[in-house]
Parts: C-alpha cells; sequence; structure tokens
C-alpha cells in the first residue's frame, strides 16, 4: 500500500509530498514551489521524481496544496502550468483564483467573479 502526505514547508517555500511504500520510507517524490504574500500565494513551479511520474502523484500534490491554500483564505495566483492545468480541470472548494492576467474568480464558477 502506498502512503502519500502532502505537507507545507515554509521555510523551502513549497509544498512536499512524501511517499511511503514497500521500498520507499517517507521519500521527497515531488512539491511545488510558491512565492507567498499577505493574502496571496503564487505557485510557481511543480516538480515530481522522475521515478515516481505517471503514478497520479502531481495530482495528489496539486489537489492537496491547493485544499490547503484555500483553506488558508489565500487568493491563489497559478503560475506553473501544471497547476493551472489542475485548476481549469478540478473544483477546490473555497478557493479563489487570481489568473495572471484577469480578474480573480472563484474556481467552482469559472469565468464568474466571486461575491
Amino acid at each position: 500500500m502506498t502512503d502519500l502526505k502532502v505537507t507545507r514547508n515554509d521555510a523551502e517555500s513549497r509544498y512536499e509530498l512524501h511517499l511511503t511504500d514497500e521500498t520507499h520510507d517517507g521519500v521527497l517524490a515531488g512539491w511545488a514551489a510558491f512565492d507567498q504574500a499577505p493574502g496571496r500565494i503564487r505557485l510557481t513551479e511543480t516538480v515530481v521524481d522522475p521515478a515516481f511520474r505517471g503514478k497520479g502523484v502531481g495530482t495528489v500534490l496539486a489537489s492537496d496544496a491547493l485544499a490547503d491554500i484555500a483553506r488558508r483564505g489565500d487568493t491563489i495566483v497559478p503560475v506553473c502550468p501544471f497547476i493551472a492545468d489542475h485548476l481549469r480541470k478540478n473544483e477546490i472548494a473555497g478557493a479563489i483564483v487570481d489568473w495572471p492576467g484577469d480578474t480573480p474568480l472563484d474556481s467552482a464558477t469559472q469565468g464568474e467573479s466571486p461575491a
């Protein structure tokens, strides 16, 4: 059985995904880098270790990181193409997204300004 755990590492300015299975014990399988400002977080890069690509690790990382940001109440600025694509395809409850070059949008109702 594989255990995936996403944590926020403020010292490194990134969300980290650690994987534990039969052959790995808490190995860093990927991360999503961010720049934090008051009330806003720019997600700049997502990296998945080549050994774990194609296994859904990036999707878990993006989902859990975005859910945490939404819970914190920060506006998400998706600079990273992987994160932007994930936001376009998936609803993140409570997330407010400021698409680069656009008006901030509620990710649950893309195309409509938040109330």
